[in-house]
């Protein structure tokens, strides 16, 4: 492996982990692209020195089909992957006007300050919203 293969394989992974971290779902988009870009160029340098395809009754120093054949279906994954983001990208576009990924109630009250009126014991949970206990409560 070269050391400039070595430096864009970690520039790419960089790029892709920034972009995958913002609220855009098309950044996110983007840095999944990137980054697919990123593995599949470490494959390919990790499958090793040139060499000649391996033909049937050629000779010579023949390349590693493995490598090659990984490249070919993570290209096909991470096409189907992006197609697929791109459409909940476009849904959340068109139901919500934009393309910021939001936080879940769930998510915002566990990150909430773990105080209530009843001193906190419940863990951040309002009482409202605990479901009854097994025998206690609920249809019949």
């Amino acid at each position: 492996m070269s050391l400039p293969l070595v430096a864009l394989i970690g520039v790419l992974f960089a790029t892709g982990t920034y972009l995958m971290l913002h609220r855009t779902i098309t950044r996110i988009v983007l840095g999944v692209a990137v980054m697919g870009n990123g593995v599949n160029l470490l494959l390919l340098t990790a499958g090793g020195r040139r060499g000649t395809a391996p033909v049937i009754g050629g000779e010579g120093t023949f390349t590693d089909p493995v490598p090659q054949a990984l490249v070919l279906t993570a290209i096909v994954i991470g096409f189907a992957l992006q197609a697929f983001l791109l459409a909940l990208a476009w849904r959340n576009w068109t139901v919500d006007g934009n393309d910021e990924v939001e936080d879940d109630l769930s998510d915002r009250r566990l990150a909430g300050p773990m105080d209530d009126a009843d001193g906190g014991t419940d863990g951040g949970v309002d009482a409202d919203t605990q479901p009854d206990p097994p025998g206690e409560g609920g249809p019949r």
